[in-house]
């Protein structure tokens, strides 16, 4: 298929603490530099990447992470929660300088504990490209009203291919009614993989999708001694053909 890829990867990364109960952000960061960074990643995000309760305050060095991954973190002032925040409740973006930034949200969503997502509209190649990183909630209804919510953000903005990524807590590998066209706005697609518990995976709540004529490929959970440990889901990786 005709188009720009980019290689794409999610991970959350449970606010540091490992399978082992410890609470370790260096570990993170090493992991990241180890297993993530040879994957020439072109997007990273993370989720539960900042504290869980307000202010929402910074857990790792995001600007260590940009400098060993070749990404450029993306969040200015206008997309954190508050000065003492990295990402915006825990969703943070790293992207490469290749893609060139057009537009920037922050998505407000419902539930029972304060959930978002981020948006970024940018250029790949010659083509636009809109990238939305969101951990949405646990239960079903709540998780079908924020797809909701961020459909009708998408119909607002520019006609443009999305890429959807994060941690959707979505453990039905069809999406359930989440995912649903009529719904969303959108169809979303792409392979379902267990990523959670990490240390023996049996739930594809990570997710890496898109719409439009992109597709999802050569997507796997990143399965090494550290990521199994360093949190409690693995992180997803895959291809992702903006065409």
């Amino acid at each position: 298929m005709d188009g720009e890829q980019l290689r794409c990867a999610t991970w959350n990364v449970h606010r540091a603490k490992g399978m082992d109960g410890k609470i370790d952000a260096a570990r993170i960061v090493d992991t990241i530099a180890q297993d993530l960074n040879p994957l020439e990643l072109d997007i990273l995000t993370l989720q539960e990447a900042d504290g869980e309760c307000r202010p929402h305050a910074r857990i790792f060095d995001v600007h260590q992470i940009a400098r060993l991954s070749g990404l450029e973190y993306i969040h200015d002032p206008a997309l954190v929660w508050g000065p003492q925040s990295d990402g915006f409740l825990g969703t943070i973006l790293f992207m490469s300088s290749s893609l060139r930034r057009m537009h920037a949200d922050m998505i407000d969503l419902p539930g029972h504990c304060h959930r978002g997502a981020i948006s970024v509209e940018v250029v790949c190649g010659e083509r636009p490209c809109r990238i939305i990183s969101t951990h949405l909630s646990l239960t079903q209804p709540l998780r079908a009203l924020q797809m909701r919510i961020i459909g009708q953000y998408m119909r607002r903005r520019p006609e443009m291919q999305t890429i959807l990524l994060g941690d959707l807590n979505e453990w039905r590998p069809w999406g359930g009614a989440m995912l649903h066209s009529a719904l969303v706005g959108t169809k979303l697609r792409g392979p379902a993989v267990a990523t959670f518990p990490s240390n023996r995976p049996i739930l594809p709540l990570d997710r890496i999708l898109t719409d439009g004529a992109g597709v999802v490929e050569a997507i796997r959970a990143v399965k090494t001694p550290r990521t199994r440990i360093a949190s409690d889901h693995l992180p997803l990786e895959a291809t992702v053909t903006v065409a």
